[in-house]
């Protein structure tokens, strides 16, 4: 048979509510400085494709 959960208090629904954003938030800061660092060509620690150019002679 089934038994019901306990409730949980108002503040640990807040406070896992305000990580999970903290989180996101934090991972959107790091997407953007990626972003950033690739179109203005200072990108180090990161590696992507590059397309390359073929040379015609």
């Amino acid at each position: 048979m089934a038994v019901p959960k306990k409730k949980t208090s108002k503040s640990k629904r807040d406070k896992r509510k305000a990580t999970w954003k903290r989180k996101a938030n934090l991972q959107a800061q790091k997407a953007l400085s990626i972003g950033k660092s690739i179109l203005t060509g200072r990108a180090e620690g990161f590696v992507y494709p590059q397309a390359e150019e073929e040379e015609e002679e």
